[in-house]
């Protein structure tokens, strides 16, 4: 069976997950962190993707983001790899790739699920055990929208701005969202459906979503085609 082509539907934000090669860390120091943050700047500047989320860890990158056209976020993301691949094999005396296979992404609707996916990259890696709260963690991007930091590779989403009219209103905003408990069956929605590459939203937004893109959005129904019984007609 031929593989769909990549999910783009026009100034639709995608999540995306990009999961290191059998369980392998694709980050060892602070030193490969800072340069796959510059890659990224350079990569999304050049290819017109905004990056509105992100969180890097040893075996999994994890990111939200908005294409401005088709080719934006696969082009960001081979030149992400081409860059950051050569380096982390030079420094570390190393062969071949350093990702499983080909980024996962989706579209999602985001009214429904924007902050939720934003929320959800930034808690990666307090669901993976490697902080205790997103606020402790240094490779993300939730210290930008809590206003600790300034950081130059995000670009706000409009979503983003509806929490508040300044931005410590926003930030605060962000902050009281993100200290309540994740709807887990929400979160796995989310997850599964950028593992899977369908797009997570309403059956109308997928509805409109599938014409935008030209394309299916969603799985076919599981076994065979259901047989119509002709009723016989009356004598």
């Amino acid at each position: 069976m031929a593989r769909l082509a990549r999910l783009y539907v026009p100034d639709q934000p995608q999540h995306v997950i990009l999961r290191g090669l059998d369980q392998q860390p694709a980050f060892v120091d602070d030193q490969d962190y800072e340069l796959f943050i510059d890659c990224l700047r350079t990569a999304s500047r050049d290819h017109h993707l905004s990056i509105h989320a992100y969180a890097l860890m040893p075996q999994a990158v994890h990111l939200l983001v908005t294409p401005r056209d088709e080719a934006s976020l696969p082009k960001a993301m081979q030149a992400v790899g081409r860059r950051y691949v050569a380096h982390f094999n030079r420094r570390y005396v190393r062969r071949g790739t350093l990702w499983e296979g080909r980024y996962r992404a989706t579209v999602i609707e985001g009214e429904r699920y924007f902050l939720l996916a934003t929320r959800v990259v930034e808690t990666a890696p307090v669901r993976a055990q490697l902080a205790a709260s997103p606020h402790d963690y240094k490779w993300s991007s939730y210290r930008h929208h809590i206003g600790v930091t300034l950081d130059a590779l995000i670009t706000d989403h409009p979503l983003f701005w509806s929490l508040g009219n300044t931005p410590f209103e926003r930030q605060h905003a962000y902050k009281e969202l993100s200290e309540q408990p994740l709807d887990e069956r929400e979160t796995n929605r989310l997850l599964q459906a950028t593992l899977k590459g369908w797009v997570l939203g309403s059956d109308a937004y997928r509805e409109w979503a599938s014409r935008a893109a030209n394309r299916r959005v969603s799985p076919l129904p599981r076994g065979r085609p259901r047989k119509v019984r002709e009723t016989p007609q009356a004598q």
